[in-house]
């Protein structure tokens, strides 16, 4: 017998949609792309064929339609690790639980999800307008420590590593370390993209080391995440969603990475806030590749 989730575990609105995305599951499409800005989604939509429906709601905006005659959508996640937690549960949801029943589907629908962000680099090579895959991304965020299985889809040695390098604070949430889907990486990634290692933190100010007002707890913890290499790998850039969105992923069965375009470098203490030019290239390659 299939598991019947309850009422209370799985919102299902009175129209029939999901409690915080407002989507119906014939609506949901194979291929998905997730930005941060609901603004943004506009402008990843302006590339779309045709146009099939468009929802709104809190943070979360969507537009569905057709990419090279293919059906995608483009949907809005809004900003941090949290914010993930709801979307991919959710699109899951839509794509494996049937809303009639409530159980569970036994063919699982697998999706593939493609993050299109900006980023804060932590290496001085890394020049602004730079395309960042986050090969790896490791968590600071806590979220995939909720879920059973978690070990099994973490670099186990990675997080080991770094945490003895950074002298972690146990205060702070365990870092897990998780993979990009690795066919995605090659078909999106090809020759013209940093293969990447992206911390995602559960912040924009303290918890990425910027100081303004308050003094940070650990202020040499960003020189100390610059100097750490493991097998090679170095951390590459900073952002805010991709551990729990391929973590997540990885243990729901779905294809998911992240990709950013490096708008500011920690390192050498340099940004661009007129990046959106950068990004609408970047966003046409994507299309082009998913």
């Amino acid at each position: 017998m299939n598991k019947t989730i309850p009422e209370s575990e799985l919102i299902i609105n009175p129209d029939g949609t999901v409690f915080h995305l407002h989507l119906r599951p014939d609506q949901l499409t194979d291929r998905v792309i997730l930005v941060g800005d609901p603004g943004r989604v506009d402008m990843v939509a302006g590339f779309f064929d045709t146009t099939t429906f468009e929802v709104s709601s809190r943070e979360f905006h969507t537009i569905g339609g057709t990419y090279n005659g293919k059906p995608i959508m483009c949907l809005s996640h809004g900003i941090g690790p949290d914010n993930i937690d709801i979307v991919i549960n959710e699109l899951d949801a839509l794509a494996n639980i049937d809303f009639s029943t409530r159980e569970i589907r036994d063919e699982k629908r697998v999706l593939t999800l493609v993050r299109i962000g900006t980023s804060g680099a932590l290496q001085p090579e890394l020049s602004l307008g730079t395309p960042v895959i986050a090969e790896k991304s490791i968590g600071f965020d806590g979220v995939l420590n909720y879920y059973a299985g978690r070990n099994d889809v973490a670099d186990l040695d990675f997080e080991h590593a770094l945490c003895h390098h950074t002298g972690w604070n146990p205060l702070w949430a365990k870092p897990y370390v998780v993979d990009a889907d690795p066919e995605l990486v090659e078909r999106i990634g090809r020759d013209d993209m940093v293969r990447g290692n992206t911390i995602s933190a559960v912040g924009f100010y303290g918890p990425q080391g910027r100081e303004l007002r308050l003094p940070l707890a650990n202020p040499d913890l960003n020189r100390r995440i610059e100097e750490f290499e493991h097998k090679g790998r170095k951390i590459t850039n900073y952002e805010m969603e991709s551990a729990p969105l391929q973590g997540l992923g990885k243990l729901m069965g779905h294809k998911a990475m992240t990709v950013c375009s490096i708008i500011a470098n920690r390192f050498n203490t340099v940004a661009n806030p007129n990046y959106k030019s950068g990004i609408s290239d970047l966003i046409a390659t994507v299309l082009d590749r998913i």
